[in-house]
């Protein structure tokens, strides 16, 4: 057994690892970049390298900075968790030349499967069915579009290399065909270093399920059950659940047998995922692909047999036999995981960045978790925070289990989808077991949205919050943090001052009168009584109107971070501060403007100041999380203005282009 592994990834999984290695008894080595210094897997490692600046290309998908830093600390095995360079033979290569263990399949294995063409015709072969479609040597765009017509629209266009759901759009019209044929190929050029692509007919109602399966260096290889991952947006997971609900007996033996079938015809050796389409109307199976590394929803499976699947993965690489035969692995009850990432929901899931601020875990689910309060979220990452696993005996108690624990779960600083997992997990779709990769769209054909937020209650509540918090003294009372109430006071009628309350690009002004005991706060929305008391770390009694709850908040000094009926998100706060739509009103811009939906890197712009502009023309191409986005003009006119270039990082809301309307 090993005595040192060096952990070739970051965030949650890395930790995730850490604490197996932890019960092995063996050390662990950490790498990260400069941006990641301070994340949470360094913290937890034993030892920890520096590999090189924030972007992915120079530090984590650096083979030999990674062999490099196994070397200087005598690591003699190197887990790369998912992602990254997981699926990479360079690494594996890098390896072997320097003797040291590859913590997953052998490089035959990935190569196998690392290419989507090669990898179904595997799957041919060893009479694994597949999806209708393309996967030819002739890439030519004449080609492949004749291809995606004769197969029949709709159509998958997707990258050959690769995974997460990069280098993929779902075709519907012929129109769209070409651009969609560019797009994903340039996107599968820039993720994978590989743009080949092939064409896959669309199954109109498909539900997304994958088999575990894991392989010894004996020739040993057992499935561990099923998963559904159906629940998904632009391609990747956020609802995962163990056993696949509503399948029939045949189904789910035929997806087992297909999967044990394809692991041995490559003569699997560490463990892997084979993925699925189930026609949700017939339930014909159709291979997809295999992803020949760890999953990011193998907890799961955990939960369900009661093993530890990075264990497995350590004890195969260094030679030892499967812990248990197939007759040995057994599923009890059901398990489902939420992915949490930083986005807004409401925003047609747009990636969000910054400090977390509160972090607050419920204690009845695990959660896998990359970090903590002070974790900064950057656009040079994937944007997952955390899994949260529920496990229960059967499937609607894991399914309130988790719902309950994401009620409880509190993160304040960059957006989470928690609200909209929550809302999820109860709708009917989900519930009835009958999601299908269309539950999104199908749910909320028009994109989720929020509960609506009693904005005039929130605001109240915010700066009640804000005045407590941010106190001179102790045992002084909330207003006495207001100049205005000490002049006010001796006047003999009740202190009062005013705030100026920032939402968003919303501002509003706030009265606060303090009476014994009690503030009085009032707005053009109305007047509500708030009285407040300290409840714990960033965790507040509030009592508005005579009905007390229990509030997130965590105070800074000019903001509140705060989690309150229904809200969750950043309010600025001020003693008479000038309002941000006055600001931007005094910034001099003009005409119809586009602004970044999100943080990130503009990879190109097509316009120069005095182009002439058509409305819906792509003038720019924005990277975030490493998914690409082509940006349109938003009026048809002149370009006045470029306030970006192409290279420069910018933040959500920055102004990139201000076209002058004609």
């Amino acid at each position: 057994m090993f005595d040192t592994i060096l952990i070739a990834n970051r965030g949650e999984i890395a930790c995730r690892i850490i604490k197996t290695c932890r019960q092995m008894g063996i050390r662990t080595v950490a790498v990260h970049s400069q941006a990641d210094r301070d994340a949470l897997h360094v913290r937890l490692a034993d030892q920890a390298v520096d590999i090189g600046p924030a972007p992915a290309r120079e530090s984590y998908l650096r083979a030999d900075k990674i062999i490099a830093a196994a070397l200087a600390t005598g690591a003699q095995a190197i887990h790369p968790g998912y992602g990254f360079l997981s699926e990479r033979l360079d690494l594996i290569a890098a390896c072997e030349a320097n003797g040291i263990s590859f913590i997953g399949p052998s490089s035959a294995a990935i190569d196998a499967m690392g290419d989507k063409i090669r990898s179904k015709q595997i799957a041919r072969d060893a009479g694994v069915p597949g999806v209708p479609g393309y996967d030819g040597a002739d890439q030519s765009p004449e080609v492949l579009r004749r291809e995606a017509l004769r197969i029949g629209l709709p159509v998958m266009v997707k990258a050959s290399a690769g995974g997460g759901g990069k280098g993929i759009r779902k075709v519907e019209r012929a129109d769209d065909l070409d651009g969609a044929i560019a797009a994903a190929a340039r996107e599968a050029q820039a993720a994978f270093g590989d743009g080949r692509l092939l064409i896959e007919k669309f199954v109109t109602r498909p539900r997304h399920v994958e088999v575990q399966v894991a392989g010894d260096r004996h020739g040993n290889i057992v499935h561990l059950f099923e998963r559904d991952c159906s629940v998904q947006r632009a391609n990747q997971k956020l609802l995962e659940e163990a056993p696949a609900p509503n399948l029939r007996p045949e189904t789910r033996a035929a997806l087992h047998e297909h999967a044990l079938r394809l692991a041995r015809a490559i003569s699997y050796d560490n463990l892997g995922t084979v993925e699925f389409l189930v026609d949700a109307a017939t339930q014909a199976v159709f291979f997809l692909e295999m992803n020949t590394r760890l999953q990011v929803e193998h907890p799961v499976t955990e939960a369900i047999t009661g093993l530890d699947l990075v264990e497995w993965q350590i004890r195969i690489a260094a030679g030892e036999t499967l812990p248990r035969k197939q007759s040995e692995i057994t599923c009890t009850g059901h398990a489902i995981e939420a992915r949490l990432t930083a986005e807004r929901a409401d925003e047609g899931f747009r990636p969000d960045t910054g400090t977390i601020r509160l972090w607050r875990e419920p204690d009845s689910l695990r959660i896998d978790s990359g970090v903590t309060v002070g974790s900064e979220v950057s656009t040079h990452y994937d944007s997952l925070l955390a899994k949260l696993i529920a496990h229960a005996p059967d499937r609607l108690a894991a399914i309130r289990k988790l719902a309950d624990g994401l009620d409880r779960l509190s993160v304040l600083g960059p957006g989470t989808i928690r609200p909209f997992l929550t809302d999820a997990l109860r709708q009917p779709a989900f519930v009835s077991g009958e999601a299908t990769t269309l539950f999104i769209s199908e749910t909320w054909p028009g994109g989720w949205a929020p509960r609506p937020v009693d904005e005039v209650v929130r605001n109240a509540v915010a700066a009640a919050i804000w005045l407590t918090a941010n106190r001179p003294a102790p045992g002084s009372g909330p207003w006495n943090a207001l100049g205005g109430f000490r002049l006010l006071a001796p006047a003999g009628r009740p202190a009062t001052a005013h705030l100026s309350i920032q939402v968003g690009g919303h501002a509003t002004r706030l009265a606060v009168e303090a009476h014994d005991g009690f503030l009085r706060l009032t707005s053009p929305g109305g007047s509500y009584d708030v009285a407040i008391s300290k409840a714990g770390r960033d965790r507040w009694n509030v009592t508005v109107d005579g009905v007390n709850t229990a509030v997130d908040a965590a105070c800074y000094a000019e903001e509140v971070f705060l989690r309150h009926g229904g809200f969750e998100g950043r309010i600025g706060i001020a003693l008479a501060a000038v309002a941000a739509a006055a600001q931007r009103a005094a910034s001099g811009e003009t005409g119809d403007t586009l602004r970044a939906s999100m943080p990130g890197t503009v990879v190109s712009l097509h316009v120069a100041e005095g182009d002439s502009v058509e409305a819906g023309q792509i003038v720019a191409v924005l990277e975030s999380m490493k998914l690409f986005m082509e940006l349109k003009s938003p009026a048809s006119g002149t370009v006045r203005r470029l306030g970006t270039r192409a290279g420069a990082s910018v933040a959500a809301g920055d102004m990139l282009i201000a076209v002058e309307s004609v």
